[in-house]
């Protein structure tokens, strides 16, 4: 009965999602209706003991990761940098080569630290134009989106500052570059099959004499490519978070060296020096030290073309890192609070049979982020409530921390797009396709996102290359 309470609880709050309902109201929803059918007595302590102290905690790391990348999102897109690059990779790659031009962009974006969210607004006017001359279906245009903007610069490139690769960091001690050529080379075999896979569909469907559409809804104006910024200026920004995230990961344990005490000598309104165990915050610290220096670069650069929007503009950011972040955190506080069940024992009883540390790990991430419908929440969840076993398991066994640090990451954006993935409902709104229309194609990424982690994990054991 325990169990199927869990169960119960993971499928209301996967429907939820799905329906479109707030997962902020939902969350606790779900799981305060778990603890009521365990023990009625614990249901206001859980809220305030475990619910909520999970979910302030999830804020107070990451909030500010999601506030500086949505703002340095909006200020990319406020100065027509993003045009600038879209434009720039159709010029030079070739309209012929359509999926390859979409990846591409939708991959600089996301690897320079622009919101995937962000990423589907700024590309589909391009992408749109991109299909329409080159008279490819539509319909077939939010796989490639997804394969540039949801995958291997998501969580699997190293380095790459979106909060997928983040948050293992701060419960292995590691930074953003763990495990540099596991993942590059799982980033190189999502790429690979997933546009031999968008290839093999766009000729198999355009031989049906199938072509862009006429019936089509939210169709774009046609974007003028004149006046845009020269794409070199355009990409300085992103170079720049990527190489200063790179170099603050190395120095900020230089200058802190491993924890660092603020003392009431200090700060006199002290009552108590605050402590602050620096490895567990350097990935974070770094990510926020990049964004915040690519938000000055694109300012000074653009300062006419951002200062004009940028009142409004900085709201909109601010409004939607507080719903994503809120949205997450929800989700970290329902999984705290799924964890201290007792169907949960059973779940971890049976995670617990899976020999192997990494496969346990991928197998946890990829349940929980499926179940879920969210990367960072599912990858949140299983940390929350494995990552002590998982450490541990992988210390037995030999398995660097970096490792396993890229093992869930990945995982993490495996199952994520499912169905009711809000990603995946906000790219298919965005593009005025339906999941009947677009769906097959964004799942065969999924499918190959996952098949990703089990050949970096194979290709590590075989090699034991990091």
């Amino acid at each position: 009965m325990s169990f199927l309470i869990v169960v119960a609880a993971l499928v209301f709050l996967m429907i939820a999602a799905y329906r479109g309902y707030s997962v902020i109201l939902f969350a606790p929803i779900a799981a305060l209706a778990a603890v009521l059918l365990t023990e009625p007595a614990a249901v206001a302590p859980v809220f305030s003991g475990i619910f909520m102290e999970k979910m302030v905690s999830f804020v107070k790391l990451y909030f500010p990761v999601f506030l500086l990348g949505a703002l340095f999102g909006k200020v990319i897109e406020m100065s027509a940098f993003a045009a600038s690059i879209v434009a720039a990779a159709i010029r030079y790659i070739g309209r012929s080569r359509a999926n390859l031009v979409i990846v591409t962009v939708c991959a600089l974006l996301t690897y320079g630290g622009v919101s995937v969210f962000v990423v589907v607004f700024a590309v589909y006017p391009f992408a749109a134009e991109l299909y329409r001359q080159s008279n490819i279906p539509k319909r077939l245009m939010p796989g490639a989106i997804a394969l540039g903007s949801f995958s291997f610069t998501m969580d699997s490139l190293p380095g790459t500052p979106q909060i997928q690769n983040i948050i293992p960091t701060t419960f292995f001690k590691t930074t953003g570059w763990a495990a540099p050529a596991l993942g590059i080379i799982g980033s190189v075999f999502i790429v690979a099959v997933g546009l031999t896979y968008l290839e093999w569909r766009r000729r198999s469907v355009m031989a049906t004499g199938e072509g862009y559409g006429t019936v089509l809804a939210n169709e774009p104006q046609h974007v003028a490519a004149d006046a845009l910024p020269s794409p070199i200026l355009a990409i300085l920004p992103l170079l720049l978070v990527g190489i200063a995230n790179f170099l603050f990961t190395k120095w900020i344990p230089v200058w802190y060296g491993t924890s660092y005490t603020v003392a009431p000598e200090i700060l006199p309104g002290l009552h108590a020096p605050v402590t602050t165990p620096v490895k567990t915050v350097t990935g974070i610290w770094a990510v926020e030290a990049s964004l915040l220096l690519g938000i000055a670069l694109v300012i000074v650069a653009a300062f006419r073309r951002v200062a004009a929007g940028f009142a409004e503009g900085s709201k909109i950011a601010a409004a939607g890192a507080l719903l994503a972040a809120m949205n997450t955190a929800s989700e970290y506080g329902f999984g705290g609070v799924i964890a201290a069940l007792p169907g949960f024992v059973v779940i971890s009883d049976a995670l617990k049979s899976i020999p192997d540390p990494l496969v346990n790990a991928a197998v946890s991430v990829s349940t929980l982020a499926g179940i879920t419908g969210s990367a960072s929440g599912g990858m949140s969840i299983a940390l929350g409530a494995i990552s002590d076993l998982l450490i541990r398991n992988a210390q037995t066994a030999q398995i660097p921390m970096e490792v396993l640090h890229r093992v869930v990451a990945m995982a993490s954006g495996g199952m994520d797009t499912l169905p009711h993935n809000g990603a995946v409902i906000t790219l298919l709104a965005v593009t005025g396709l339906t999941h009947r229309q677009s769906y097959r194609e964004i799942f065969a990424v999924t499918l190959i996102k996952t098949l990703a982690v089990f050949f970096v994990i194979a290709v590590f054991y075989t090699t034991r290359i990091v």
